[in-house]
């Protein structure tokens, strides 16, 4: 494998540093007039370069990231070496979306997972999101059966709050934990992170480049018609000074000869707890892109320049 390896928290999968988000692999509902097919050679890219370490949910397309993800396995004939993370909490009824972390549906929806990516088990299976009635520990135990099944090799939770991973870690059950972190939403350094490393948790950060205003890509005059149209990051005086933050980011990928988001998502692999990154791409080229992340080498002290400069 062209990407070194390195152990999820305390399982037994061995992942490359650098994975792949697929919420643009045939994610309809999240991303319009996207190629399946185009979604499909962005997997093939990724695992011909290195990339073992796929991240999809049922809440994709719904059921369509699986889907082709599936495909694309039966295509390779051999997954032994591809680690698959899924997701499942959400249910449809009477057209609206409601969570649901129930023993009884969270088999289901491993179940139906199995089928749409065509294998016999999952490596990594989160709860998507927490619902507001099961007992968080029960919910975490029935995954812990279907692990005892062999149906998925480890557990993870995303979206939960500290007091909810604590419930859900009452038998130590919990491997990874999946959140929002970045530069400018460290918010899971109180008591998140913490609590990963303490309980030897993996904690796989989403939204790493901040929908894009971490990449280095945007000027004070770029202008945004979805949904960072609204995003507090990209408004008036906030967007400015988050611009400069950026800006003082850039002198030091300069001086690497690397790119913005490159060095930001080196920097969160410096960070305890934080084992992998899963960053999405829509074309394949952005995939070979991210692994260039592999290739930056901090010093100490840059590692404390850029955490000071996105001190709140």
């Amino acid at each position: 494998m062209a990407e070194q390896t390195t152990r999820l928290g305390r399982t037994d999968l061995l992942i490359g540093r650098i994975g792949l988000g697929t919420n643009a692999v045939g994610g309809h509902n999240i991303y319009p007039n996207l190629n399946e097919e185009t979604g499909k050679e962005v997997v093939r890219t990724a695992m011909a370069n290195g990339i073992n370490f796929l991240d999809t949910a049922f809440f994709y397309g719904p059921e369509r990231s699986e889907q082709l993800i599936g495909e694309v396995l039966k295509e390779k004939g051999n997954r032994k070496d591809i680690v698959i993370a899924t997701k499942g909490a959400h249910k449809f009824v009477d057209g609206k979306v409601v969570f649901d972390n129930s023993p009884a549906f969270l088999k289901e929806s491993v179940e139906g997972s199995l089928k749409r990516l065509q294998t016999d088990y999952i490596d990594l299976f989160y709860i998507h999101f927490p619902d507001e009635q099961t007992p968080k520990d029960e919910a975490v135990g029935a995954l812990q059966q279907l692990k005892e099944e062999g149906k998925i090799r480890a557990i993870g939770v995303s979206n939960f709050s500290p007091e909810q991973l604590r419930e859900a870690n009452k038998d130590g059950y919990v491997d990874v934990l999946q959140s929002e972190y970045n530069l400018f939403k460290r918010g899971a350094e109180a008591e998140l992170l913490p609590y990963c490393e303490q309980h030897h948790i993996s904690f796989v950060p989403y939204f790493p480049l901040a929908a894009g205003l971490l990449g280095g890509k945007y000027n004070k005059n770029t202008t945004f018609n979805d949904g960072r149209a609204k995003n507090p990051l990209f408004q008036g005086k906030a967007f400015v000074r988050n611009l400069d933050k950026v800006d003082q980011v850039r002198k030091i990928a300069e001086a690497k000869g690397a790119e913005v988001a490159h060095v930001v998502l080196a920097w969160y692999l410096t960070v305890p707890g934080i084992d992998a990154l899963i960053p999405g791409a829509k074309k394949p080229e952005q995939v070979l892109n991210n692994l260039k992340t592999l290739d930056v080498k901090l010093t100490k002290e840059e590692v404390e320049q850029i955490s000071q400069i996105f001190k709140v």
